[in-house]
C-alpha cells in the first residue's frame, strides 16, 4: 500500500510538474510573438522615419539650391518661364532663348510651393542637381532641358519604389525605369516623385508613409488617385509634365479632379519595365503608364519624345510603332459615340453636362454624334473587373500589407477583402434581395477559385474584347466620348465608393486607349440638381457618391475620350479637338 501510495504521488507531481512545464510554455509562446510583434513594429517605425527623413533632407537641399541659384540670377523672369506651354517652352530651349538652368530652378520652387501647400512630393531627386549640370549644349532632345516629374512607383536609380507600403521601402532601384531613360534621353530632366495611395489600387492619395495630398483647387478635397501627386503638382502649376500609371482610372480620375489633361495610351504602346506595381502577374485587368500635363499638345509631345528607337531598343517587347504625326494633325470628320450614363452608376449632373456639351459643340463643329452604351456592363464589372484584379481573392494584397497600419483612405475598401470565403460567400447571398451590386461584388471578392476558373476567366475578357469592338462596328463610330468621374471628392470616400469606376477601368479591362480633358467647372445648378440625385440602384454606393462629390461648386469637370487598341494618336487627336471647341466656345 505504501508503494502505491508513493507512486500516486509520483504521478500527481508528473502531473504538476506538466502543467508548469505548460504553462510556461505557453508564456514563452505568448512572450515569443509579442517580442516578434514589438520587433516588427520598430523595423516598421524605423523604415517610416527613414523614408520621412529623406523626403525631408531632399525639400531641404533644394529649397537651399533654388535660394543660391536666385542670388546668383537675380534676373530670372520665373513668371514668365511658368506660363509657357511645353511646345513652346521646348522651343525656346532648343534656340537657346532659355536656359535649362532658369526652367530647372524656377519649376524646382514652384514644385517646392505647391509641396509645401498641397503634399504632393514623395522626394526631390537631387541627382537632377547633376543631371542638370552635365545636360551640356546637345539640344536635339524633344524635351531638351524639361522639368519631369514621376509617380512614386516609376522606379528611379538608388530610390524607393515604394508603391505607398512599408514592406517595400528600403529596396532602392537598382537602375532607371525605361521610361525614365528614355526622358533622359530625350534631354528631359526627371527632378521629383510624387504621392500616390497605400497599396496604389485606390483612387484616393494618401498614404502612413507620406500622408494625404489635397487638391490645388480647394484643399478640402482630394486630388484623386492613384496618380494623386502628380496630379496635384501639374494641376498647383509644380510641374508641366508627368508621368503616370493608370489600371482603373489613376491617371484619368485625378487629372478629372485636378483640372489637367491625361492620357492612359494602349497597353504596351509604351514600356512598363521598372513601373512597379503593387503585385505582378495579374493580366485579365492591365496597366498602362501615360503622360499628365496641362494641355493636349503636350501629352503628344511626351508621346512623340517617347515613341523612339532607344525605347524600342531597351524595351524589344513595345512594338516599334512610331508616334503618328499625320493621324494626330488630321481635321477629317469624326463619328463619335457618347454616352451620358453607363448604366451602373448615374453619374453626377456636372459629369453628364460636361458630356452634353462637348457634344453639341462637335456637332457644330460638322462631327457626326452616335448613342452608344457598353454591353453587359451590369455583368462584366463583377464578374471581369473585380475578379480580375482580385482573382486570388485578395490573399497578395493582404500579405502586402500585412504588419503595417491601414491608411484611412484604404481602410473601408480593404476590410471586405479580410473576410474568409464563406463570409463572403454569404454575405452576397443575403444581399441579393436588398443590394444586386453588393451582391454580385461580395461573389467576386472570393476571387476565381483554381487555375481553370482563371483561364476561363481570361477568355471571357477576351471575349468580352471582341463583343465591344463589334458593337463599335454595328453603330460604326471612330471613337467614344463618355463622363470621366468628378468632381473631386470629399476626404475618406474613395475607399468607400468604388462603384463609380465603371467609368475608367472598363477601358483598362478592354485596353482602348483613353485621356482625359477638362471642360468645365461645377456650377451652382449642378450643386442644386444633386440634391436631387438618386442613382442607378437607389443603393448605399449611390448615396455614398453622392456624399462624395457635394460641395464641388467652382471645382474642374472633364470629359473622356476613347479610341479603339493601338490608335492612340487618334484618341489624342479627338482629345485636341474637344479642347480646341472649348476653348473657341469660351472666346
Amino acid at each position: 500500500m505504501q508503494n502505491i501510495n508513493q507512486f500516486l504521488q509520483g504521478v500527481q507531481l508528473d502531473k504538476r510538474t506538466a502543467a508548469l512545464l505548460t504553462g510556461a510554455a505557453c508564456g514563452a509562446g505568448a512572450l515569443v510573438v509579442v517580442l516578434r510583434r514589438v520587433s516588427d513594429h520598430r523595423q516598421t517605425m524605423g523604415k517610416l522615419q527613414r523614408a520621412r527623413g529623406r523626403r525631408t533632407e531632399s525639400l531641404q537641399r533644394a529649397e537651399e539650391a533654388v535660394l543660391r541659384y536666385k542670388q546668383s540670377h537675380p534676373t530670372v523672369n520665373s513668371e514668365l518661364i511658368l506660363t509657357l506651354p511645353l511646345p513652346e517652352l521646348t522651343k525656346q530651349l532648343q534656340e537657346g532663348l532659355l536656359s535649362p538652368e532658369d526652367v530647372f530652378y524656377s519649376y524646382l520652387e514652384k514644385a517646392l510651393t505647391v509641396h509645401r501647400n498641397l503634399n504632393c512630393c514623395t522626394e526631390i531627386l537631387l541627382e537632377s542637381f547633376e543631371h542638370l549640370k552635365t545636360l551640356g549644349s546637345n539640344q536635339e532632345g524633344l524635351l531638351y532641358g524639361v522639368p519631369v516629374s514621376i509617380k512614386e512607383n516609376i522606379n528611379y536609380k538608388n530610390h524607393d519604389s515604394s508603391c505607398g507600403v512599408v514592406c517595400n521601402l528600403d529596396q532602392p532601384a537598382q537602375e532607371d525605369s525605361v521610361l525614365v531613360q528614355v526622358l533622359k534621353k530625350q534631354g528631359a530632366i526627371p527632378f521629383a516623385k510624387t504621392n500616390l495611395p497605400q497599396a496604389l489600387l485606390n483612387y484616393d492619395c494618401s498614404n502612413c508613409i507620406y500622408g494625404q495630398t489635397v487638391n490645388p483647387h480647394n484643399p478640402k478635397k482630394t486630388s484623386g488617385g492613384s496618380s494623386g501627386g502628380e496630379g496635384a503638382l501639374i494641376g498647383g502649376g509644380g510641374s508641366l509634365l508627368g508621368i503616370g500609371s493608370d489600371i482603373g482610372g489613376s491617371i484619368r480620375i485625378p487629372s478629372s479632379f485636378c483640372g489637367i489633361c491625361g492620357f492612359k495610351p494602349t497597353t504596351g504602346r509604351l514600356s512598363l519595365q521598372g513601373v512597379r506595381p503593387i503585385y505582378r502577374g495579374q493580366k485579365s485587368v492591365p496597366s498602362s503608364s501615360g503622360p499628365m500635363a496641362r494641355d493636349v499638345d503636350s501629352l503628344a509631345l511626351c508621346m512623340k519624345a517617347l515613341l523612339c528607337d532607344h525605347m524600342f531598343s531597351l524595351d524589344p517587347t513595345v512594338p516599334p510603332l512610331p508616334f503618328n504625326e499625320k493621324i494626330y494633325r488630321s481635321s477629317k470628320p469624326l463619328r463619335i459615340g457618347y454616352l451620358e450614363d453607363d448604366g451602373y452608376t448615374e453619374p453626377s449632373p456636372s459629369m453628364a453636362r460636361g458630356v452634353r456639351e462637348v457634344k453639341a459643340l462637335l456637332e457644330k463643329a460638322g462631327h457626326t454624334l452616335v448613342p452608344y452604351r457598353p454591353p453587359r456592363i451590369n455583368e462584366i464589372i463583377p464578374e471581369l473587373m473585380v475578379k480580375g484584379i482580385l482573382a486570388d481573392g485578395a490573399t497578395t494584397l493582404m500579405e502586402k500589407l500585412k504588419g503595417e497600419p491601414l491608411d484611412p483612405c484604404l481602410r473601408p475598401q480593404f476590410i471586405p477583402y479580410a473576410f474568409p470565403k464563406w463570409l463572403k460567400k454569404t454575405l452576397s447571398f443575403l444581399l441579393k434581395p436588398l443590394s444586386s451590386r453588393g451582391s454580385t461584388v461580395f461573389s467576386a471578392l472570393c476571387g476565381v477559385g483554381s487555375v481553370q476558373n482563371l483561364w476561363k476567366q481570361h477568355a471571357d475578357v477576351e471575349d468580352y474584347i471582341h463583343e465591344t469592338i463589334a458593337e463599335w462596328r454595328r453603330c460604326n463610330i471612330d471613337v467614344l466620348l463618355c463622363p470621366v468621374i468628378g468632381p473631386a471628392y470629399n476626404f475618406l470616400y474613395c475607399g468607400k465608393c468604388t462603384t463609380p469606376l465603371s467609368y475608367t477601368m472598363i477601358y483598362n479591362l478592354l485596353n482602348f486607349p483613353a485621356g482625359v480633358v477638362p471642360v468645365s467647372t461645377v456650377t451652382a445648378e449642378d450643386e442644386e440638381k444633386l440634391k436631387h440625385y438618386k442613382g442607378a440602384f437607389q443603393d448605399r454606393w449611390d448615396k455614398l457618391f453622392k456624399q462624395a462629390v457635394t460641395g464641388g461648386e467652382g471645382l474642374p469637370v472633364a470629359v473622356q475620350c476613347v479610341a479603339l487598341p493601338w490608335q492612340d494618336e487618334l484618341c489624342l487627336r479627338f482629345m485636341k479637338e474637344v479642347e480646341e471647341l472649348v476653348k473657341q466656345s469660351r472666346e
